[in-house]
């Protein structure tokens, strides 16, 4: 399945794109940029996270709501990266020893669909 992704590097850098081939245990997977087409394999370890979204353009007017429960994604967590941004959604399968994991956003509503975790850019997670 094609996904559309949006990939944060933990330098800055962000790209657009789509993958087909990005899984938990692979330290590796191919983006196609959406801009150029541009297809190129990615470490996973120079990432921050990547971002599952429902579409490029987002909606930066929309204010996602982190009061809203949802059964059956895990447990509420809050992750802190290293850069200051601050994540809060669900999980179920961090472990300060796994490499990467899943959070769920709060917000059914977000554009983001899910965000893959690299655990080395988090400063700070914790359960709430």
């Amino acid at each position: 399945m094609i996904a559309k992704i949006v990939v944060r590097y933990a330098d800055g850098r962000v790209v657009k794109g789509t993958t087909e081939d990005l899984a938990a245990n692979k330290g590796l997977f191919h983006l196609t940029e959406a801009d150029t087409g541009k297809r190129y394999e990615v470490n996973v370890e120079q990432l921050k996270a990547i971002f599952f979204v429902k579409n490029f353009q987002g909606n930066s007017e929309y204010q996602e709501r982190l009061d809203v429960e949802r059964v059956g994604l895990g447990k509420k967590i809050k992750v802190s990266f290293k850069d200051g941004e601050t994540l809060v959604g669900y999980t179920q399968g961090f472990s300060p020893a796994r490499a990467t994991f899943i959070v769920f956003p709060c917000d059914p509503e977000s554009n983001n669909e899910k965000v893959f975790v690299v655990t080395a850019a988090a400063g700070k997670v914790e359960f709430v």
